[in-house]
């Protein structure tokens, strides 16, 4: 008896999900012609695709006391520059070498790859130049450098140099002039002296002495004169002629007036050779 109910409550069971399945495929028939007549995709889904995105994605920022981590880093990088700045202007020398440069910048940062990085961005930044294996910790001084060589390298059409240099010329003029009067007054005194003795060596040939008594005195009057003359081409390195002692005797002159006068001779000579052209080499053809 208990075999027959078990028996037929089970038939009733796979009846009952027969049907139920049945109906539930000729539902889902009937849905999916709907779907597929309908001519908007969202009335055949029911939903509206912008529902069913995914939410848009936010960048997740930590912030630290207001900040965030990129602007943190940021303000740590700018707080080590400083840091190796102040370091290399404790310096007191105008450059340094390269491994020098890069260990004061990992002592300064406290991480070798940091530091690494840091000699690089100085060296980008232009707070240092490094050329080859020597970092000059001063490049303002470098630009005066450049500067002071190419104004003293090149000309305009209206330097004011150029004003400089007449102004000089004329000065050194003046100064040739006089220092020229002065060596001919001595010469004057030369020639005047030399004719004094002539004159003595005569009245005393003549008529106070004889030839016998003045002739050893002319031989060694004739040997002072040699002397002071090889004296003088050990001293001045120039033959002892006539035009020799008024060369010597007029740059004498020249130097100690040009030191009286204020007159800056080198600076004369550098805006000569900037402003003065060079001569042409004629080209001599061979005979």
């Amino acid at each position: 008896m208990a075999l027959l109910r078990r028996a037929i409550t089970k038939r009733l069971i796979d009846g009952y999900g027969t049907q139920h399945t049945t109906f539930r495929q000729v539902s889902n028939t009937k849905i999916l012609r709907h779907y597929m007549t309908t001519s908007n995709l969202t009335d055949r889904i029911g939903v509206r695709i912008e529902s069913v995105a995914p939410p848009p994605r936010r960048e997740e920022t930590t912030t630290v006391k207001g900040l965030t981590v990129s602007e943190t880093r940021k303000l740590l990088r700018i707080y080590q520059m400083e840091k190796v700045k102040e370091r290399l202007r404790e310096i007191s020398k105008s450059s340094v070498s390269y491994w020098e440069f890069v260990q004061i910048c990992c002592e300064s940062c406290g991480n070798d790859e940091q530091g690494s990085f840091m000699a690089k961005s100085l060296d980008h930044s232009g707070c240092v130049v490094v050329l080859g294996n020597i970092v000059f910790l001063h490049p303002h001084q470098i630009v005066k450098s450049m500067e002071a060589m190419i104004n003293q390298t090149t000309t305009l059409p209206n330097d004011p140099r150029k004003e400089e240099l007449v102004q000089l010329e004329i000065t050194k003029k003046c100064i040739d002039i006089k220092a020229r009067r002065i060596v001919k007054n001595e010469l004057y005194c030369g020639l005047g002296f030399l004719a004094a003795q002539t004159i003595g060596f005569m009245r005393l040939t003549f008529w106070e002495l004889s030839w016998d008594v003045m002739e050893p005195i002319c031989f060694f009057v004739t040997s002072l004169h040699f002397i002071a003359g090889y004296c003088f081409f050990l001293k001045t390195s120039t033959e002892p002629s006539f035009e020799g002692f008024y060369q010597q005797r007029f740059k004498a002159k020249q130097k100690k007036l040009m030191e009286s006068h204020g007159f800056d001779f080198l600076r004369y000579t550098q805006l000569k050779s900037l402003f003065t052209p060079l001569p042409s080499k004629s080209h001599v053809s061979p005979v």
